[in-house]
C-alpha cells in the first residue's frame, strides 16, 4: 500500500477535482483506492456522494466519516474506532466531516508531547498525530488496498502536518498563477520542517506498539491545473510566465536541487480548464472522462471528455511510478 497527498497551501488550484478524476482514473486501470477526505470542507466527499446520503453519514451515530473514526480520540476516551468505507463500484472513501477542525487542537498539543519524558502523554502525542495514518491503514488493510489518495485543505497547519506525516508521497496541485509559486516557495521548508520533525519523533521509545509512517512525504511532482489553452498542453502566453518558473521553484524549494534545463520531468501534467465539462461532471457524478452524450457530452463536449481521458490516464501511469504501484 502507498500513500499519496495532493496538497497546496494556496486554495482554489483544483486539488479536490484532481484528486477525484486521478481515484476514478486509477480505479479503471484495476488498481484498489482508497480515498480518504481530510478537508474539513468536505468538497471531495460532496463530489461523490448526494446531499441526502452524506446528510445520513453525518446524522448516524457515531457518524459515518473520518470525525466518527476519530471522535474516542478526539473526546479523551479511547483510540480510534474503525473507519465507514463508503463502496462505490469498488473504489472506496471514507467520507469527511465539517467536525473534523475540533480535531486541530488535539493535534497542535500532540505534535510536542511526542517529545514528553512523561510515558502517558508521549504516547497519547503518538496516537493522536499518527490518527489519519492507523485509520487510513486499517480501512485500506480491510479493502487489499493498493493506493491511498488523501485530499487535504489548503494550510500549513496542524491536520495537514499529521495528513502529511502519513504520506508517502506528495502531489503539488499548482495554478499558473502568481499565488501558487509563492505557495511553492512557502511549502518546501514546512515540508522538511516536518518530515525532520516526524524522524525526530518516531525514534522516541514510546511510539513502540503503534504502527507508525514512514513520514516520507516525498514530493514526486507538480500538476499545473485550469490554465487556459487553444489546444491540449499548450497554455495561452499569460500563463506561460508562470509556468516557466515552476521548474526553479519546485526543484529548489521542495527537492533541495537545481532545476533541469529544458522540459522539468517533474511537471506531471498541464491540464487545460475543462470549464462547461466540470458542472456536467458535478451533477452526474461522474468523472469527466466517463460523462457520455446522456450526460451532455456531446459534439466537442465529447471530445474534450475523450482528451480528458488521455490526460489523467497518463497523470496516473506517472504518479503510480514515481510511487513502485505496477498496474495491472
Amino acid at each position: 500500500m502507498k500513500t499519496v497527498a495532493f496538497f497546496n497551501n494556496k486554495g482554489g488550484v483544483g486539488k479536490t477535482t484532481l484528486t477525484y478524476h486521478i481515484a476514478w482514473m486509477f480505479h479503471h486501470l484495476g488498481l484498489r483506492v482508497l480515498v480518504v477526505d481530510l478537508d474539513p470542507q468536505a468538497n471531495l466527499t460532496a463530489a461523490f456522494l448526494t446531499d441526502s446520503a452524506l446528510e445520513e453519514l453525518w446524522a448516524a451515530s457515531p457518524a459515518k466519516t473520518v470525525f466518527g473514526a476519530l471522535e474516542p480520540l478526539i473526546d479523551r476516551l479511547g483510540d480510534i474506532r474503525a473507519a465507514h468505507v463508503e463502496d462505490m463500484d469498488g473504489l472506496g472513501l471514507i467520507p469527511g466531516d465539517l467536525d473534523l477542525s475540533r480535531f486541530e487542537d488535539r493535534l497542535a498539543l500532540a505534535w510536542p508531547a511526542c517529545l514528553d519524558d512523561n510515558r502517558a502523554n508521549a504516547q497519547d502525542g503518538f496516537r493522536v498525530t499518527t490518527a489519519f495514518f492507523r485509520m487510513a491503514k486499517q480501512a485500506a488493510d480491510a479493502r487489499g488496498a493498493d493506493i491511498v489518495l488523501l485530499d487535504v485543505g489548503p494550510n500549513l497547519g496542524a491536520l495537514n502536518r499529521a495528513a502529511l506525516v502519513a504520506a508517502d508521497a506528495v502531489v503539488v496541485p499548482v495554478a499558473a498563477d502568481l499565488f501558487s509559486l509563492r505557495g511553492l516557495r512557502n511549502l518546501g521548508p514546512a515540508l522538511r520542517e516536518w518530515r525532520d520533525g516526524w524522524c525526530n519523533r518516531s525514534q522516541r521509545p514510546y511510539a513502540a506498539g503503534l504502527a507508525l509512517p514512514t513520514g516520507a512525504m516525498k514530493p514526486i511532482g507538480y500538476v499545473v491545473l485550469q490554465h487556459a489553452a487553444k489546444k491540449a498542453n499548450e497554455p495561452a502566453r499569460a500563463y506561460g510566465r508562470f509556468i516557466e518558473q515552476f521548474p526553479k521553484a519546485f526543484h529548489e524549494e521542495l527537492l533541495s536541487s537545481k532545476a533541469p534545463i529544458g522540459k522539468d520531468p517533474d511537471c506531471l501534467a498541464l491540464l487545460r480548464h475543462f470549464r462547461s465539462l466540470l458542472p456536467l461532471s458535478l451533477e452526474a457524478r461522474k468523472p469527466i472522462f466517463d460523462l457520455k452524450a446522456a450526460d451532455g457530452a456531446i459534439g466537442s463536449h465529447a471530445m474534450t471528455a475523450k482528451d480528458a481521458h488521455e490526460a489523467f490516464a497518463q497523470l496516473a501511469l506517472s504518479i503510480a511510478t514515481r510511487v513502485g504501484i505496477p498496474l495491472p
